[in-house]
């Protein structure tokens, strides 16, 4: 693990050897989610990835990001290299019109002994991986929280007993989020790993989503339709490659300097074949 590689990319050079504190875990998620964006630009560049936290957390060194298992997979081997008591656990994300269950299609994080004013049992939900959702960590205390424009709900997993439930934001991407209480190993995400880089019904095969959360709301493409929800509501559609990289680039911090020019070439014509596709189907 490449802890102080790992704790300049999210611009915090001066925790490395700094104890655990609850100010530092809340520092460190809210640097992660506004500096590591969620993306799966591998699926559509034709690049496989791993679940192993380790080669996660190389790659966003390196300037990348990834979806839940790449995102809390690398964060938890941070957190746990920092000295935090950090545990993986199998979630399910639940999207809007479905049931809710314990899919493995999330990997969520909870990090114990922390104790602080609002939280004297000390165990925190942690979660960099959920694109448009947690900006910084929650008590594990059933509640209502509000983080920037956004309020979400915590309570326990009517699906998962001795688990935990996140309620999303109503505007929000899905509606929530259940955990399983037991600890879980990396092996018990690769099949659906598999799954959602491969399968023609994943929704990273089907659309190229990138989003990033700030302490004001989030910044989403999906395709070439770029976003804001949050502080500002706004919408736009990119209609040049020059303007999809620079918006990689500039909103997301995605310079893609591990990507040739003619793999961007490829991965722009992929994209807006997409959108054009998508646009043709609404339009029929």
């Amino acid at each position: 693990m490449e802890t102080t590689a790992y704790l300049a990319r999210l611009g915090l050079p001066s925790l490395l050897g700094a104890p655990p504190t609850p100010e530092a875990l809340r520092a460190l998620h809210a640097a992660h989610v506004e500096r590591v964006p969620y993306e799966a630009l591998e699926i559509w560049l034709g690049r496989s990835t791993t679940v192993d936290p380790l080669d996660s957390a190389a790659r966003i060194i390196r300037g990348r990001g990834g979806y839940c298992y790449h995102l809390n997979g690398a964060f938890s081997a941070l957190l746990a290299a920092l000295g935090y008591r950090v545990t993986r656990h199998v979630g399910g994300v639940q999207m809007r019109n479905s049931e809710p269950g314990i899919t493995a299609n999330h990997l969520v994080l909870t990090v114990s002994g922390l104790p602080s004013v609002d939280n004297p049992g000390g165990e925190w939900l942690v979660d960099v991986g959920l694109g448009d959702a947690l900006h910084e960590p929650l008590p594990l205390i059933e509640g209502s929280y509000k983080q920037g424009p956004f309020t979400y709900g915590l309570r326990r997993s009517e699906v998962a007993p001795g688990g935990w439930r996140l309620d999303h934001d109503p505007s929000g991407s899905f509606q929530g989020m259940d955990l399983a209480p037991e600890p879980a190993e990396m092996s018990a995400f690769a099949a659906m790993h598999t799954h959602l880089t491969t399968s023609p019904t994943s929704g990273f095969v089907r659309v190229a989503v990138v989003q990033r959360r700030d302490a004001y709301g989030v910044d989403c493409l999906r395709g070439l339709t770029l976003t804001r929800y949050g502080n500002t509501s706004l919408s736009v559609t990119l209609d040049s490659a020059r303007d999809y990289y620079a918006a990689l680039s500039d909103i997301f911090g995605l310079p893609l300097d591990d990507v040739s020019a003619q793999e961007k070439d490829a991965l722009w014509s992929k994209v807006h074949a997409a959108q054009e596709a998508w646009l043709s189907a609404g339009a029929s």
